[in-house]
C-alpha cells in the first residue's frame, strides 16, 4: 500500500538565497519571516502572550522530520520511523514532514529568534512518525500502527497531512482508540478540487481541514464535503525544508499546510486549557471561526469552509462554555471489533462485552410477555383517567417534547455554532496582511 502527500502542491521553489530574492543572507532571513503572512493575519504576537503550546506534544505522521534544522532544533523528539525501524528525527530526501513540523512548532533562529520560520505554537514538541515516501510500499505498516504509536507516546494532537487508501477495520479501530484516549486528530481535506473527502478526513471524530488564502476565500483546489469542519491558511505558505543546508525553505499551497495550522492552534489551546477534552478544544475552534466578507450568511457547516477559518486569538481569549465532552466531534457508531465505542474513556478501544444473565430463551420470552401485559394495563388506566379529566392534550412536559419545562431533561439541540464576524485579525489594531511574497524565478 502506498501513501501520498498530495495535500501539498509545492510551487516548485526551494527558497534559495540571492537566486530568489536578489538579496544578501541577512535580508533573506528577513524575507523568510515577512513571507509568513499567517502569523501577521493571526496577530501571532498577541497569540503568544496567551499561549505558546508549551507542554503539548503534536505527532506529525509524515516524512521523517529534519530535527537539526536551525528553526526546529530542540523541538523535535526522536519519534519512530516505520520505514527502517529507527528514529524519525533525522529527516529524509523529502521535506513534507519537516515543513509541517515547522508550521506547527518552528522557533526561528538568530538574535531573538527573529530569523527563519516561526511556528504558530513555537514551544510545542513534535513527535515525528516517519512513514514511507510517495510511491513507496508501506509493507506491513498502516495507519493503525502510526496512530496507536502517537497515542501511546503522549501526543495530545495528531497531524495527518496525508491521504491514501480506504480505511480498513484496524485503521478505524486505531482512530477510535485516539478518541477514547482524548487525542485530537486533524487531517487535510485534499487538493483535488473535488466535492468529496477521503476516508481519513471524513471519519467521525477527525477534524477535516480546508485551505483558504490571505483574504479568507477558499482555495480553488481544496476538497469539499459535508464532513469538513474548519479551514485555515494554505496558499503561498513558507516553511522549512529538509532538502538544502544553505537556505532550507520552501513555499507551497495545500490543505497540508492548513492542517498544520489547525494542529498548532489546537496545541495552543491544549496548553492553556489542559482540563478541556479534545471535543471541547474543537468546540473553541469552531465557535470562534469566521467567514470571509460577503459569506457570513452561509449555512453552517458549509461544505467548503466548514464552520469557517480559525482565529486562534479569539479561541484562546473568548468566554466560551466548555460544553459537552464531544463538542462538535462526531462519535464513531461502532468499534470495528464489534463493540460500542466510548470516546474519552480510559479503557482503550476494547469492545464492551455483555455479561451472560444465565436465563434461558424460554424464561426471557416469558418475562417479555409479562412486561407487555403490564404496560398494556397501565396504558388503559392512563387513557381512562385522561378522558375523565378532559386532558387528552400534549403529554406532560409542555410543548417541545424533550427538554421542555418538566420534561425528560434532554436539552434541545442548538443550531449552528455561533460565528464571530470579521477577518482573521481579531485584535483591535492588528497589522494587516503583508505584501505578496516575491515571485519565484522561472523554472523553480
Amino acid at each position: 500500500m502506498s501513501f501520498t502527500r498530495t495535500l501539498r502542491a509545492v510551487g516548485g521553489a526551494v527558497v534559495a538565497g540571492a537566486l530568489l530574492f536578489g538579496a544578501a543572507p541577512t535580508a533573506l532571513a528577513d524575507e523568510i519571516r515577512d513571507a509568513q503572512w499567517p502569523l501577521k493575519a493571526f496577530d501571532a504576537e498577541s497569540v503568544w502572550k496567551e499561549s505558546t503550546g508549551k507542554g503539548v506534544t503534536v505527532a506529525v505522521i509524515d516524512d521523517p522530520v529534519y530535527g537539526s534544522h536551525p528553526d526546529l532544533k530542540g523541538n523535535v523528539l526522536p519519534g519512530h520511523n516505520f520505514t527502517d525501524g529507527g528514529t524519525a528525527d533525522h529527516g529524509s530526501s523529502n521535506d513534507h514532514g519537516t515543513a509541517m513540523a515547522s508550521i506547527i512548532a518552528g522557533h526561528g533562529h538568530g538574535a531573538g529568534n527573529s530569523d527563519g520560520i516561526m511556528g504558530l505554537a513555537p514551544d510545542a514538541k513534535i513527535l515525528p512518525i516517519g512513514i514511507p515516501a510517495l510511491g513507496d510500499d508501506v509493507g506491513d505498516s498502516e495507519i493503525a500502527d502510526w496512530v496507536r504509536y502517537a497515542v501511546d507516546h503522549d501526543a495530545s494532537v495528531i497531524n495527518m497531512s496525508i491521504e491514501g487508501r480506504v480505511l480498513n477495520d484496524s485503521d478505524k479501530s486505531a482512530l477510535t482508540y485516539a478518541r477514547q484516549k482524548d487525542v485530537l486528530v486533524v487531517a487535510g481535506a485534499g487538493n483535488d478540487g473535488e466535492s468529496k473527502l477521503g476516508d481519513l478526513a471524513s471519519f467521525p471524530g477527525v477534524v477535516a481541514v480546508g485551505a483558504v488564502d490571505k483574504t479568507g476565500e477558499i482555495w480553488s483546489k481544496s476538497n469539499a464535503g459535508s464532513q469538513l469542519m474548519l479551514s485555515a491558511p494554505g496558499v503561498q505558505i513558507t516553511s522549512a525544508s529538509a532538502e538544502r543546508s544553505d537556505y532550507p525553505y520552501r513555499r507551497a499551497d495545500g490543505t497540508s499546510d492548513a492542517t498544520a495550522y489547525v494542529s498548532a492552534a489546537a496545541a495552543l489551546l491544549r496548553s492553556k486549557f489542559p482540563d478541556l477534552t479534545a471535543g471541547q478544544i474543537a468546540n473553541r475552534l469552531v465557535k470562534t471561526a469566521a467567514l470571509p466578507k460577503g459569506k457570513e450568511d452561509l449555512q453552517l457547516p458549509d461544505p467548503h469552509y466548514g464552520y469557517g477559518f480559525i482565529r486562534p486569538y479569539s479561541a484562546l481569549t473568548q468566554e466560551i462554555p466548555a460544553g459537552s465532552k464531544n463538542g462538535p466531534l462526531k462519535t464513531p457508531k461502532t468499534d470495528p471489533t464489534g463493540g460500542a465505542t466510548a470516546p474519552g474513556a480510559s479503557g482503550g478501544d476494547q469492545a464492551s462485552e455483555k455479561e451472560d444473565s444465565g436465563l434461558g430463551a424460554g424464561a426471557i420470552v416469558g418475562i417479555a410477555a409479562g412486561v407487555l401485559v403490564v404496560v398494556a394495563i397501565i396504558a388503559i388506566v392512563i387513557v381512562v383517567a385522561r378522558k375523565k379529566n378532559g386532558r387528552n392534550g400534549p403529554p406532560p412536559g409542555g410543548p417541545g417534547g424533550y427538554g421542555g419545562p418538566g420534561g425528560s431533561g434532554f436539552p434541545q439541540q442548538p443550531g449552528p455554532y455561533a460565528q464571530q464576524p470579521g477577518p482573521y485579525q481579531q485584535q483591535p489594531g492588528a497589522p494587516g496582511f503583508p505584501p505578496a511574497p516575491p515571485t519565484q524565478p522561472p523554472g523553480q
